[in-house]
């Protein structure tokens, strides 16, 4: 049945390629996207309408042909091995967050959507959960509430679980727990040959470059990562806003080079649009009682400022405060560094570039952003113990312009250049460093994977050889597949 499906195509195409559909000792045949569809589990679907793949950020977004929504792990191995087998250019996504400009996606591609993996669970001492490949940090965060536990995740809601721990995993709890790598205790692991493995401490290869690097190595279909017991009654934080005119810069800036993080605590620094004005605005962050947390945080709160929402809230709408990142579409080309110092004076030039770029009509959603955290515990594991290269940066920063206009994409890149060089040309870094998961897609491999960055070419080699996972920050030169446009298959 499947070379009687294949052979009208072979007829209207000249290229010939061995399709996963053409059994062994047939002649080849190309195979069409629906071949794919009879691989499949009954639940999975495929797509071939762009409309339902919106990502986050429009600028430089994957262009699929197809989205084939999987509903198993076999899914993603069948997709795996048909895409190999007719040389078709693929990429998995969850939240569809990431916004790298290297991402090359285009009609002859397909995007693997792995929302149907939305699964948590948890063991009954609530040590360990397993998260599928589909979540997202709100769901895995409501299960854990839901469950009398509590996870360590990133802070927006919309992104992939999984995801942004792999590239380090930063959030409000790695004060306490360190980074999500260091959370990890099992991955499933489908590779480049559309084979599925749990990888543990034992591989230890696969277990050092999956954390911190795993996009380039293969498809993550679910994790057993740390958990803690929390009832809900006792899982709060004292957390919020505290927005301040923009002549408050160097105050707030001090204070941030002053404050001694707890492992309790954390505190972004942002630039934003506010009723028409720029602002810029702090989110503390303490994990504890209110009364505790203003004296902890007394140098922030001294500042005369214009508002203040800080109040305990539960663990289930920690990330409420950061709803607006998640609004899809529009064009959002982020700049981002890693910088061990905050330096008023660089502060003030970056302040300056954003109030000029905000003025362009249009771009009043654009912001800023800088995260800091108590590092203690993350700095505790060997930094050769992950692929993951930053444990000593102190400070993550990012500008993200935001926009719809396509006319102001020169506009908005050149602004976002100029602010990256005044954090990466004013600091002492001995070399330029960008968070995997906030780098724009133009900075060279060193700049995100740092010194491991040999080690991860080699490995590379052995487990991707041919370069099929190529698309987020890539470790090896893309491979010349397929061109044929998904909806001629």
């Amino acid at each position: 049945m499947w070379l009687f499906l294949c052979a009208p195509l072979a007829a209207l195409f000249p290229v010939s390629v061995i399709g996963a559909c053409t059994p062994a000792g047939s002649p080849p045949g190309i195979c069409s996207i629906a071949d794919l569809g009879i691989l499949l589990s009954k639940n999975a679907s495929i797509t071939q309408n762009r409309s339902s793949d919106l990502r986050w950020s429009e600028y430089h977004a994957p262009a699929p042909g197809a989205t084939v929504n999987v509903a198993t792990e076999d899914d993603v191995l069948a997709t795996i091995k048909f895409c190999n087998a007719n040389r078709i250019p693929f990429l998995a996504q969850n939240g569809g967050s990431g916004w790298s400009s290297s991402f090359d996606l285009g009609p002859s591609g397909i995007v693997i959507n792995m929302r149907g993996l939305n699964t948590v669970s948890f063991n009954s001492a609530r040590t360990e959960a397993t998260i599928g490949g589909g979540t997202l940090i709100s769901e895995a965060i409501q299960a854990a509430y839901a469950n009398n536990a509590q996870l360590t995740t990133g802070n927006c809601d919309c992104v992939g679980t999984l995801g942004a721990i792999l590239g380090g995993g930063y959030g409000n709890l790695m004060g306490l727990n360190g980074f999500g790598v260091d959370t990890l205790i099992s991955l499933n692991y489908a590779s480049a040959d559309g084979k599925l493995t749990t990888v543990t401490s034992d591989d230890k290869e696969l277990w050092w470059a999956l954390r911190g690097a795993g996009p380039n190595f293969g498809i993550i279909t679910s994790a057993v990562v740390m958990s803690k017991y929390v009832p809900q009654a006792s899982n709060t934080a004292w957390l919020g806003s505290v927005v301040y005119s923009g002549d408050k810069l160097e105050r707030v800036v001090a204070a941030i080079n002053n404050i001694s993080l707890e492992p309790e605590m954390n505190v972004f620094l942002y630039f934003a649009v506010s009723e028409l004005m720029p602002v810029v605005l702090i989110t503390p962050f303490y994990y504890g009682d209110e009364a505790t947390a203003r004296q902890k945080f007394a140098p922030f709160l001294d500042i005369g400022h214009l508002s203040d929402t800080t109040a305990v809230t539960p663990y289930n709408h920690w990330n409420d405060g950061a709803a607006k990142f998640c609004i899809r579409g529009a064009r959002k080309p982020a700049y981002a560094a890693g910088m061990l110092h905050m330096l008023p004076a660089v502060w003030r030039a970056v302040w300056d570039e954003f109030v000029k770029f905000t003025s362009n009509p249009g771009t009043e959603s654009s912001v800023v952003l800088m995260e800091a955290y108590s590092l203690g515990t993350g700095r505790s594991v060997p930094d050769n113990a992950s692929s993951f290269p930053y444990r000593h940066v102190t400070f993550n920063a990012v500008a993200i312009p935001w926009y719809s206009n396509v006319s102001l994409d020169p506009v908005a890149e050149a602004y976002g250049r100029r602010v990256r060089d005044l954090w990466w040309t004013n600091d002492n870094m001995t070399s330029n460093a960008s968070y995997i998961n906030f780098a724009h897609g133009d900075e060279t491999p060193n700049v995100v994977y740092g010194s491991h960055l040999p080690k991860l070419e080699k490995l590379k080699k052995k487990y991707d050889p041919v370069n099929v996972f190529s698309h987020w920050f890539p470790l090896a030169p893309r491979p010349q597949l397929g061109t044929t446009p998904m909806g001629l298959l």
